[in-house]
């Protein structure tokens, strides 16, 4: 009774979003609920697909290793001192133990397992707790193919092999394929709150991209940016980068693509006319968004959008289809790239994908399906070879080039929304934009 109390007098609610905001102390139930899930539900999976039956993650307090930051329970924010978590995977018997060499229990999902007054030294605890185990396998966050998964530092792998008894070094493997898995794969429950993230991401942007935060001839992009950053922080959320906000119009060439991310104007006063671009994520419940939507800025006696912007965000559209048409299971991120660009060109539009993992981070573990300026597809060390698994969210990010003559350029229809490849295939976690945002919104009774 106590936590629906909580619930119905503390949810911190916006015009904004038709979603409610949970305050911190309901945060933290879900997050450890889910947490809890993972571990008792997911984990032993992920282990026995990966062929890994002890994994072993080491931290120090604030150089955290990107995989123990998700495991570590809501009220602990970093390590302490040297976190060791020890997990073993006994598959005959169908159990997982959940262990650390720590001072205390790492939450209520993972069991101290140190006794400082018995044995003062954690590495020979540690090692006690590997002989008793005699595991085929122990595997460590190293990896060349994927940074999230690299997260073990040198000085705790060197103190690790240099205590680990000879007999078992030859069981020491990388875990980045499990390390990936945990970090890519979504349950349940965490795809009914990505929903939801998702709804407060669109209706954030919606309120940005209209007359209530925007005055032609008077606001600036940066202004835009910085009103989308407050709303974040004012709804009690964060963002995991600076929204952007960008413009093009009929009196500015096309530049290149890294003019989206660095060395374009941040104060441009914004005009009747102009296509409006923006880039925005936010981060709840350990969970991340990243979407990139357009608006249009009427021009006076203008009630809809040109006929070639909105062809040219069908466009859009088409090729966000060649995509995920051709995310297929098993298929790597180079192969879905390949295909899903050709089929775009042939059909004759002028394609560029770079869509990446997203979840517990925005740049997150998984497939790379291309990047801006790798075009024909990444390297190895960016995850070339790994492949499109179930239960997994992206970002589908792309833009096509279209031409306008009304403009006598060309300029790009850039475009990013969550999607989730799931056991039934692809799906947006909440749709997709197939419509310009207008600014003004039009009236009914608008120019009568």
């Amino acid at each position: 009774m106590k936590n629906l109390f909580i619930s119905l007098i503390l949810f911190v609610s916006s015009p904004t979003t038709a979603q409610q905001i949970l305050p911190e102390v309901e945060r933290a139930r879900v997050i450890d609920e889910i947490l809890a899930d993972r571990f008792d539900n997911l984990l032993p999976t992920l282990m026995d697909i990966s062929d890994i039956d002890m994994w072993i993650v080491i931290s120090r307090e604030y150089n955290e290793d990107p995989v123990l930051r998700t495991m570590l329970p809501s009220t602990w924010l970093n390590a302490r001192r040297r976190t060791i978590l020890l997990f073993y995977r006994n598959k005959a018997n169908n159990t997982i133990e959940k262990l650390a060499v720590a001072r205390y229990n790492v939450g209520d999902n993972i069991e101290s397992a140190w006794d400082k007054e018995k044995e003062p030294n954690q590495w020979k605890r540690l090692i006690q707790l590997i002989e008793e185990r005699n595991p085929k396998k122990i595997g460590l966050n190293f990896s060349e193919d994927h940074n999230i998964a690299d997260g073990l530092d040198k000085t705790d792998f060197d103190a690790f092999i240099r205590n680990l008894p000879k007999k078992h070094l030859k069981k020491v493997v990388s875990a980045e394929q499990l390390a990936v898995r945990w970090i890519e794969t979504r349950t349940a429950r965490e795809m009914v709150i990505y929903n939801q993230l998702v709804d407060i991401t669109h209706d954030i942007i919606a309120e940005a991209f209209s007359e209530k935060v925007i005055t032609p001839g008077v606001t600036n992009t940066a202004e835009v940016e910085w009103w989308m950053r407050q709303k974040v922080t004012d709804l009690g959320l964060e963002t995991w980068f600076h929204p952007t906000v960008d413009v093009q119009r009929t009196s500015e060439d096309l530049v290149s693509h890294m003019y989206s991310f660095s060395g374009r104007p941040d104060d441009m006063v914004i005009f009747p006319g102009d296509l409006l671009h923006c880039d925005f994520g936010i981060t709840y419940l350990r969970l991340n968004t990243d979407c990139q939507e357009l608006a249009y800025v009427l021009k006076r006696q203008e009630k809809e959008a040109p006929k070639y912007l909105v062809d040219g965000l069908k466009d859009g559209n088409r090729v966000q289809d060649f995509l995920t048409t051709n995310m297929i299971q098993g298929k790597t991120g180079n192969e879905i790239l390949a295909k899903a660009l050709s089929d775009a060109k042939t059909a004759g539009l002028r394609p560029s994908i770079y869509t990446h993992p997203l979840g517990l981070y925005g740049h997150s573990a998984g497939t790379t399906i291309g990047m801006w300026d790798s075009q024909g597809g990444v390297m190895k060390d960016d995850g070339e070879n790994y492949p499109l698994n179930p239960n997994t969210v992206y970002a589908i990010e792309l833009n096509t080039t279209i031409t306008v003559p009304e403009w006598k350029r060309d300029i790009r229809i850039m475009l990013e929304e969550a999607g989730f490849y799931g056991e039934n295939g692809f799906r947006y976690v909440n749709g997709r934009q197939t419509e310009l945002l207008l600014i003004p919104r039009v009236k009914a009774h608008q120019g009568n």
